[in-house]
């Protein structure tokens, strides 16, 4: 058994955060994943595991430092061992557990609770007394805790549903895929792929977060786009490329096509819930020539004569 500060490398006088990192360094730096020709880093993992359970929860971490638990969770009794208490020396639970419906010495199930009463009889829970109000159940692993990951995507990437790659906060990348529908702000659950525990791992809680586009503008789900157009095209008319979410497609802009004049192209905005996709709008912009042109300026002087 080690002093779980001595185990994270940290002080005593640690805050929180301090010893949350230390952690993470220490999960990163022993997971068996990393480390497969390590036999010792499964063993390294697992200690550092437990005295996270214990320093990474403030009310527990709080009985360790009065001495009520020791390192490996299970609480201190003075004066108990050998006493009689238990059904064996050195065990002051069984009558405890017997109380809840437990099935004696070694079963590894024992609660400590500060509600519903004791199940002794009595109408304090000493339990609770002795860790504080705290709860806590040993003898059955937990799962690791759940991590919050922002994943920045595109239009494109939403709009095709694609596999967008997570950086996660212990330096993985994880591909995710969208579904067929998601919102800016909606969160994707992934299972198994948050921080490690004794009874395996947490979730990742992966966020959304649609990144601003320098070409289209997303209302709902449709998107707008500009379309800058040569003058000689607005007044011809011709056919005019146009990028979309999914590729470039030609637009036919019409003869004498003034400026704002918007062309509505189904289905090529975001998906939307009740399926399909959205629209794409695509607003003309009329443009003049980047170098001047003689033969317009001369048919306009023409046309003031």
């Amino acid at each position: 058994m080690r002093d779980p500060y001595d185990v994270l490398g940290v002080a005593k006088s640690a805050s929180a955060k301090e010893i949350k990192t230390a952690f993470r360094k220490l999960a990163k730096q022993h997971h068996p994943d990393q480390n497969p020709n390590d036999p010792k880093a499964k063993e390294k993992f697992a200690a550092a595991n437990q005295a996270y359970e214990i320093l990474g929860d403030e009310k527990v971490r709080g009985a360790y430092d009065r001495g009520e638990i020791d390192g490996d969770g299970k609480p201190r009794f003075q004066g108990f061992e050998g006493s009689g208490f238990g059904q064996q020396a050195g065990d002051p639970f069984a009558a405890f557990r017997r109380a809840q419906g437990g099935q004696g010495p070694g079963d590894g199930q024992f609660e400590f609770r500060n509600s519903g009463g004791n199940p002794l009889g009595g109408d304090d829970d000493i339990f609770s007394q002795l860790f504080g109000g705290a709860t806590r159940q040993r003898g059955r692993p937990s799962k690791g805790a759940d991590i919050n990951v922002d994943l920045a995507v595109s239009v494109e990437e939403m709009a095709a549903a694609e596999k967008v790659n997570a950086l996660f906060p212990d330096g993985r990348r994880v591909a995710v895929k969208l579904p067929a529908y998601v919102e800016n702000g909606q969160t994707i659950r992934l299972k198994g792929q948050g921080e490690q525990g004794p009874a395996g791992a947490g979730d990742a809680l992966v966020t959304v977060k649609l990144r601003k586009h320098p070409r289209y503008r997303v209302e709902g789900r449709d998107l707008h786009v500009d379309l800058p157009v040569p003058l000689r095209e607005a007044v011809l008319g011709a056919k005019v490329p146009v990028e979309t979410p999914t590729g470039k497609i030609a637009v036919t802009v019409s003869p004498w096509s003034n400026s704002d004049k918007v062309l509505r192209l189904k289905g090529k905005g975001l998906p939307a819930k009740t399926g399909g996709h959205a629209d794409l709008y695509v607003h003309i912009r009329v443009m003049l020539p980047e170098q001047p042109d003689p033969s317009l300026e001369a048919f306009f002087t023409a046309k003031a004569r």
